[in-house]
């Protein structure tokens, strides 16, 4: 039984780093470049920064390029955030 063990857990630990690889290739093509969050964060607008906060930084992202692309914000494409009430 021990035989067994000695053979199985190389070939186990083997699939293990194999299937971690497929994994860590996955995430390394869904992570954003540092320039690319840094320019989002100087030139962002609420409507973006909104998107952000609510539906995570790849919508928010591609709401900042299709901004950019049209060549700036028209003001009622983009909602305005809703203010807070002081009480």
């Amino acid at each position: 039984m021990q035989g067994l063990a000695v053979v199985l857990f190389p070939v186990l630990l083997m699939l293990f780093a194999l299937a971690m690889e497929r994994v860590e290739f996955r995430l390394r093509r869904l992570t954003l470049r540092e320039q690319e969050v840094q320019e989002f964060l100087d030139q962002a607008s609420q409507a973006e920064v909104a998107a952000l906060a609510e539906e995570g930084m790849p919508r928010a992202l591609a709401r900042f390029h299709r901004r950019r692309k049209r060549g700036g914000a028209d003001a009622e494409d983009e909602p305005t955030l809703p203010q807070r009430q002081a009480s």
